[in-house]
């Protein structure tokens, strides 16, 4: 299983792991600012991280973290996000932590036909492409993307296949799987310990069924033959599941 969180950040959230039913929204949005921190910390930083927190949270979770990161560290995410990336990888994810994406169901066919053919192909223009991933609501760029696949017969993921900056356009496909489809998304992950702390109360047990359906394994057991101590008590506390 995949370690993402220092000792210290262990340490600190494990002494609430026994009663994180009861705070599970103020503990999960620590894990996530923590999570945020690290991640742009490390010599290469970890977009996937920043993209998971920024595209799959609800827009109120996304702003909780963001208030808890800025009374952490004294500085918001994306000043910090801008002063550890660089190049169209610092646009995209300062765009999608700053989006306020509507959660709602609507969308306009029109502007997704449109749309779609402004995401096509390698000569694009990367401010538009931006401009549409962080101001459009996911019921919209869900439709765009199902446009995308209609007209080009292959999906934006794989039309997205290169460029310039491999790292960049990386980057824009993990946005758009996170936002497409974040359950298949995380059920690919191997990084279980990831997958855990990204999910929110209300669809963990959904993901939990998807695992399981996907591994021929439960969650809580692939928690416990893969991980020890005080951070699998964390993690099975996160699943409902007493350690012993």
């Amino acid at each position: 299983m995949g370690f993402l969180l220092s000792p210290r950040s262990i340490a600190i959230l494990t002494r609430t792991s026994k009663s994180i039913s009861k705070e599970a929204s103020s503990q999960m949005r620590a894990v996530w600012r923590l999570r945020a921190n690290e991640a742009l910390q490390k010599t290469v930083p970890d977009y996937r991280v920043i993209v998971e927190i920024a595209c799959i949270r609800s827009p109120e979770d996304l702003l909780a973290v963001k208030r808890a990161y800025e009374l952490r560290y004294k500085r918001s995410l994306e000043e910090d996000q801008a002063s550890f990336t660089a190049g169209d990888i610092r646009k995209l994810l300062v765009a999608v932590t700053s989006a306020y994406w509507y959660d709602g169901d609507e969308f306009d066919e029109t502007m997704a036909h449109s749309e779609a053919t402004i995401l096509h192909g390698k000569a694009f223009n990367h401010e538009e492409v931006i401009r549409i991933l962080s101001t459009r609501s996911k019921s919209q760029l869900n439709v765009t993307f199902n446009h995308y696949k209609d007209f080009h017969g292959r999906s934006i993921k794989k039309g997205l296949s290169g460029g310039p900056s491999e790292d960049y356009f990386s980057a824009l496909r993990t946005v758009i799987r996170c936002i497409s489809d974040p359950k298949k998304y995380f059920a690919k992950m191997k990084m279980l310990s990831r997958v855990i702390i990204t999910r929110t109360e209300k669809d963990l047990k959904e993901f939990q069924e998807l695992y399981l359906r996907r591994n021929n394994v439960s969650l809580e057991d692939a928690v416990a033959r893969d991980s020890s101590g005080d951070y699998k008590a964390f993690l099975l506390a996160l699943l409902g599941t007493d350690e012993n």
